[in-house]
């Protein structure tokens, strides 16, 4: 590759993209983009955002998904150093909030370990974001004071320990890269006597293909399988899921929910 920017200094910015609408991306976002020297985005991050990188400005996909990984993290550290030094300023490029299971503190720590500068921009997290396309507030007075936000498994593929601990809890629980652990994971909450509380599973949330079905955690992995539901998908579970509207694509199981 030719190089750029031999007169610039090596520094990293981290950026949240949002969950996926692209009018949902932060000002700071948008003027870290134009300033980047060169860009390394992730799979979740829609056309519409990657257009806002200037003309010139090298983009490079590391996007990592289900089955189908193009990069490790340690190859993506090692390129945001590597892209540092050759073109001046990198700008990582993450859906949703960088800090919420987007692995943005390793790849920062392995930066500043290496001599490059860092700096975050936040992003507007899917956790959040997700259910209010539904109008499903995470928290409700006299429904959830608490909230868990939590990823379905851990570094070794085993289904996440803190989701027995949130079952238990009376919190509203939003479960992120879960789909396809969907029955595992409503077996949890059913071994406390939770069949009957309300759930939610989005996919695409936020965009124009956006895909919802609401149920209970009896009904809701079957469900989702009849309508197609596919990742990526946020799942919500608790007393707050009663608040969604049925907006267009979505399937509400009314008596379930009685």
């Amino acid at each position: 590759m030719k190089n750029r920017s031999a007169q610039k200094d090596p520094r990293l910015t981290l950026v949240g993209a949002g969950p996926g609408d692209p009018e949902l991306i932060t000002l700071k976002a948008i003027k870290a983009l134009q300033a980047a020297d060169v860009v390394l985005y992730d799979a979740l991050v829609s056309q519409q955002i990657l257009e806002l990188i200037p003309a010139g400005v090298p983009a490079f996909s590391v996007g990592k998904r289900a089955g189908e990984h193009s990069y490790k993290q340690e190859e993506i550290n090692e390129l945001i150093v590597e892209f540092a030094f050759q073109y001046g300023h990198v700008v990582r490029l993450k859906g949703g909030d960088p800090f919420v299971f987007g692995r943005g503190s390793e790849e920062i720590d392995f930066a500043e370990s290496q001599g490059v500068p860092t700096a975050v921009v936040p992003g507007i997290s899917s956790a959040l974001a997700v259910p209010a396309s539904l109008h499903i507030p995470v928290t409700a007075r006299g429904f959830s004071e608490s909230l868990w936000v939590v990823t379905a498994t851990t570094r070794t593929g085993a289904l996440s320990g803190d989701i027995a601990l949130a079952a238990q809890s009376t919190a509203t629980v939003v479960i992120l890269m879960g789909l396809g652990r969907l029955t595992e994971i409503m077996t949890q909450f059913e071994a406390q006597g939770k069949g009957n509380v309300p759930v939610a599973v989005i996919q695409n949330g936020t965009l124009p293909q956006q895909q919802s079905v609401v149920g209970t955690v009896a009904s809701i992995a079957t469900q989702a399988a009849d309508a197609g539901i596919g990742a990526p998908a946020v799942i919500i579970v608790g007393e707050v899921v009663r608040y969604a509207r049925a907006l267009e694509h979505v399937v509400v199981a009314t008596k379930s929910m009685a």
